[in-house]
């Protein structure tokens, strides 16, 4: 891999990337500055977040002093899957509100929700930069009128968002207890360490000033003034992008046990950034792990290690760099450093984005499955299931269809749960061992602001099996003429639909009541 290295690095300074970088240089990713000029705030974020830190923790011990028990976050995409990965990497502080993130749309997961928390001692975190995206909107209506059953107002809601966005109005009509207003060239995938990322952190009890410190400490060491050998987040960006581009295109992230949950948000960044104009890099997270010798050459390899963390993913490493594997490590001093390893990444994907040609913050195959579920809805209500589903045994059809550098897209139209996530987990090992083929694990409607651009914008490699869970007891909408399991179904969908419009190779597989044990079913099918 050093020549890789070496050859990314020699790119780079002969572009100039980084400091066009620091530039704001939007000809480093496209002729026309549209969504990239008004992009670019996340290089020197924290230096605004810094001068809040004191207000916004005095609003975190308030609320704490006040006996709230439970902070729920409602968003989608960017602007919820940072906070997922600090929920899980933290934990819960003693002393402090529980964090919840909810994501979805799905009646058995805003249900496990709604039944888990006293609503009388619960602040509702309102997360959306446009300040239209339909799921957090929505799920607000939910929880007004389940808050209001409790003689509750909308002093139990805050928001994050915009400035000038339908939702800071709706906060101020509704009487939201506080507005957060992000700066507006942030945009969702890029958001952890500005207000979207932190006002939860805070709520949490977490101690942002470090993570702050953290982000920084990065900043310097990806600052334009660093030799380019040595710029952290350049030589990431340039290693990932060189190795796709001699074709290794399926970049793996594995960590060690604490740090599990940063390929959740990764994942995201990498692939709604890079997977567009029929180019990108495919982010594999959460795989099961199994021997070097089931990897094909289309792979490269990221560790993320905790220090003093032992992990069967350590000798992993080991054989997959004795086998010939490029593999990329980082090792984290302790959780501290996680504002840092975003801030990296962040920057290893912009710069990545220059080398392969494709602009990063935008996300052009997304608007179109958004059109289809609103037609969906308003012509049919609540009859939006998607339609002739195939049998269990298509899936070993579709495998075979695979050819060398190609992936299938699991998109799980089921609840997150320790059950389904451990059945879905067995099935994608099966893959990887009969098939040798990379297996990405998306849950809907999640993925649809994330790794959803890839599929239908990014390389022809992509073959999506989605399955789709029964709803069981709906969960109504207030104001709407449907429900939510209407709108995960049509999700679902008009989803299908678009991979198909794209030639994208697809199964759609409808799972029985008990659903880990129909995904059993699935992989013994194999």
């Amino acid at each position: 891999m050093t020549n890789v290295v070496q050859e990314a690095v020699e790119r780079l300074e002969a572009e100039m990337v980084v400091s066009r970088i620091w530039a704001k240089d939007h000809t480093l990713w496209a002729d026309s500055p549209t969504e990239i000029s008004d992009r670019l705030g996340w290089l020197d974020i924290t230096d605004a977040m810094r001068s809040e830190v004191g207000a916004l923790t005095r609003f975190a011990h308030r609320v704490r002093d006040e006996g709230i028990r439970h902070i729920v976050l409602l968003g989608m995409g960017g602007s919820s899957l940072g906070t997922e990965v600090m929920r899980q990497c933290f934990g819960r502080r003693k002393g402090w509100p529980e964090l919840v993130v909810l994501d979805s749309t799905l009646p058995a997961q805003i249900r496990r929700v709604s039944d888990s928390v006293d609503m009388g001692r619960t602040l509702f975190v309102v997360s959306s930069k446009s300040g239209t995206t339909a799921e957090p909107n929505l799920l607000y209506r939910y929880f007004r009128e389940l808050v209001q059953e409790v003689g509750g107002d909308g002093g139990r809601f805050v928001t994050i968002t915009d400035p000038g966005t339908p939702l800071e109005d709706l906060a101020k009509c509704e009487g939201f207890r506080k507005t957060f207003l992000n700066p507006p060239d942030v945009c969702g995938r890029y958001s952890v360490l500005s207000y979207f990322g932190l006002v939860p952190a805070a709520l949490a009890g977490y101690d942002v000033p470090v993570i702050l410190d953290s982000a920084d400490e990065m900043r310097a060491r990806c600052a334009a003034g660093v030799a380019t050998h040595l710029n952290a987040g350049a030589c990431l960006g340039a290693t990932i992008a060189s190795l796709a581009q001699s074709g290794h295109d399926k970049l793996t992230l594995f960590t060690s046990p604490t740090l599990d949950s940063f390929g959740l948000w990764a994942e995201q960044l990498i692939a709604e950034s890079l997977g567009k104009d029929g180019l990108g890099i495919v982010p594999v997270a959460s795989e099961p792990l199994g021997e070097a010798s089931l990897y094909g050459n289309d792979r490269q390899f990221a560790y993320l290690k905790l220090a003093g963390e032992d992990s069967e993913a350590d000798a992993l490493a080991v054989e997959l760099e004795q086998a010939g594997h490029p593999v990329i490590r980082h090792e984290l001093d302790d959780l501290r450093a996680l504002g840092g390893e975003f801030y990296r990444w962040q920057f290893a994907v912009a710069t990545a984005a220059a080398l392969i040609g494709v602009h990063p913050f935008n996300q052009p195959d997304v608007e179109r499955a958004k059109i289809l579920t609103r037609q969906a809805l308003e012509t049919s209500g609540s009859n939006t299931g998607v339609a002739s589903p195939s049998s269990e045994d298509s899936l070993a059809g579709l495998l075979s269809s695979t050819k060398s550098g190609d992936y299938l897209a699991i998109l799980a139209y089921m609840p997150q749960t320790p059950e389904n996530d451990d059945a879905l987990s067995r099935l994608r090992s099966k893959i990887l061992r009969k098939y040798r083929v990379p297996t990405t694990l998306g849950y809907g409607p999640r993925y649809l602001h994330s790794t959803g651009q890839l599929h239908k914008g990014g390389p022809d490699s992509v073959t999506a099996l989605m399955i789709v869970s029964p709803h069981g007891e709906d969960v109504e909408i207030p104001g709407e003429n449907f429900t939510f399991g209407a709108l995960a179904d049509a999700q679902a969908a008009a989803d299908l639909r678009v991979l198909k419009d794209a030639g994208r190779r697809t199964e759609y597989i409808k799972l029985g009541n008990q659903l880990s044990k129909s995904v059993d079913s699935l992989t013994r099918a194999l």
